[in-house]
This record gives structure tokens, C-alpha cells and sequence, in this order.
């Protein structure tokens, strides 16, 4: 980290006093200094779980939301009876994509 910290500067001191070559050189050791650092907070941190981001919700809203949903599934399946389909079928269907799940 010293080494990135320490880079910014010099090339700016080294721009003004007109040493280009020198400039460059402290531009690659800070921008390798920056590539170190990347990979050791990616080694560091380990993995971070996908519901990290999103914020927890309560048991009762997840409740909700099922039973929401099953409450339209079951109304798309009695539109497919209403149409003619054989409820016991549409049922069977309904059964097996829920285990492929």
C-alpha cells in the first residue's frame, strides 16, 4: 500500500520536473501496487453470499408472498378447467413442475 501511496505523488513531482521516464516508471509500480491490492482484498474477504445485498425479509412477508402466489396459481388453474382441461391432469402438471424446481 505504501508503494501506491507513495507512487501518486512521485509522478507528479516527476511530470513537473519534466522526467517522463520517471513518471512512467512510478505509474507502473502504482498501477501493479493497485493490482496487488485488488487480489489480496479478493483473497482476503473470501465470497460474499448473493443475499448479502439484498435486505432480509421477515417470515410474515415471505408468507405473504407465497401465498400470494399460490393464490394465482390456483386461478390460472381453474381458468384452464373453466376452458375445458381436465382439472386432475392440470393438477398432475402443476405437481410435476414444482418438483423440477
Amino acid at each position: 500500500m505504501a508503494v501506491f501511496l507513495l507512487a501518486i505523488p512521485g509522478m507528479i513531482v516527476a511530470s513537473i520536473n519534466g522526467s517522463t521516464g520517471v513518471a512512467v516508471t512510478l505509474g507502473l509500480l502504482a498501477g501493479g501496487a493497485a493490482i496487488v491490492l485488488i487480489a489480496v482484498t479478493a483473497v482476503s474477504t473470501g465470497r460474499i453470499p448473493p443475499t448479502a445485498s439484498r435486505p432480509a425479509r421477515s417470515a410474515a412477508r415471505r408468507d405473504a408472498e407465497a401465498e400470494a402466489e399460490a393464490e394465482g396459481i390456483e386461478h390460472r388453474i381453474q381458468a384452464l378447467v373453466a376452458a375445458g382441461a381436465p382439472e386432475q391432469e392440470v393438477r398432475s402438471l402443476v405437481r410435476a413442475a414444482r418438483r423440477m424446481r
